[in-house]
């Protein structure tokens, strides 16, 4: 509940300060305002998606682990993308099923803001590494003879280690900012993550010099990392057309076919939301793009990458049947 020093509100809560001046002590997240059988319906419907996503992404983290053949830069990187998807997801996901079956649908400040951390340096890590996958399959592909000694696994590691560490090394300066804008009310948002465009919109100030920096930022590392990857597909489709057989030429287009549709999928989600200043973004559009980027892609992303790839298959296969054999004793 809101307590202030002269009256109390139905949502969300409010501390007074010595000046007077009620501050915000929780978040009111709408999520998806509807009737309460149609929240049980869409719970039932997201807790079947998210146990899928970790399934899909979980097998392919065990398949690349256990089968020896797959120890490889490319697969080590699908692996840690479908780790990333992981944990990605459970930056949103348990907080929204949680909400649709919760009466006050509340997120403590401290909350909400640590949900903003790990959902902003999951989102990052993830445009960090997918340019990296890129650049391994240039180098797979345009610079086959050199590319075991340029790309061996150790190396591989250590680039996936500096995305992740890049990337949560990026939002603890811009979330402190956030969390010093006053927030006296009203704290309702309709959206089911702690997004910086709601948030924003909540504060008592405006903030337009905040929110001008971070769609500079967001622009940089976007733009930065896509034209990365387009420029690395586009050198891969030139040597592709130039290899003389035809089995050839498929299973390179298989790779990069499957790269650039996670990536089209990833990046043309979170240009709608981030580019622009956040103001400028419908709500529902918000919950819309969010939800695709952050519980739709992870989804979909092993069935794009293991469904064209003859090794992730049988690999796969291979450790369905370790878990059955295993079961069965």
């Amino acid at each position: 509940m809101i307590q202030s020093q002269t009256q109390e509100e139905p949502y969300g809560e409010e501390a007074t300060n010595k000046s007077g001046v009620s501050t915000v002590t929780e978040f009111l997240l709408l999520s998806f305002p509807c009737s309460r059988e149609v929240q049980v319906l869409l719970f039932m419907l997201f807790f079947l998606s998210y146990i899928l996503t970790l399934m899909g992404n979980g097998a392919i983290v065990c398949a690349v682990k256990l089968d020896r053949r797959l120890h490889t830069p490319m697969y080590i990187l699908l692996a840690n993308f479908s780790l990333l998807e992981i944990c990605y997801i459970n930056t949103t996901v348990p907080s929204m099923l949680k909400n649709f079956l919760s009466e006050t649908k509340t997120t403590s400040f401290t909350a909400c803001f640590f949900q903003f951390y790990f959902f902003f340096s999951m989102g990052t890590t993830e445009t960090l590494l997918l340019p990296l996958m890129a650049f391994d399959r240039y180098l797979a592909i345009c610079q086959p003879l050199h590319y075991p000694i340029i790309m061996n696994s150790h190396l591989c590691m250590k680039l996936v280690a500096l995305c992740w560490i890049t990337a949560f090394l990026c939002y603890p300066i811009p979330i402190y900012f956030v969390t010093q804008l006053p927030f006296c009310g009203p704290n309702t948002t309709e959206h089911f993550v702690c997004d910086p465009g709601p948030l924003l919109a909540l504060s008592c100030i405006p903030a337009p010099g905040f929110e001008l920096s971070c769609s500079i930022l967001s622009s940089l590392i976007i733009f930065s990392t896509f034209f990365f990857i387009l420029g690395s597909c586009t050198l891969v489709l030139r040597a592709v057309l130039r290899v003389p057989s035809a089995a050839g030429r498929r299973k390179a287009f298989s790779t990069c076919g499957s790269h650039l549709a996670v990536v089209s999928l990833f990046y043309g989600s979170i240009m709608v939301m981030y580019i622009s200043p956040t103001s400028g973004n419908p709500g529902g559009i918000q919950k819309i793009v969010t939800l695709f980027y952050s519980s739709v892609t992870p989804l979909i992303n092993p069935l794009i990458y293991s469904l064209r790839n003859k090794d992730m298959k049988s690999a796969l296969g291979k450790f369905h049947m370790c878990t059955e054999s295993s079961q069965s004793k």
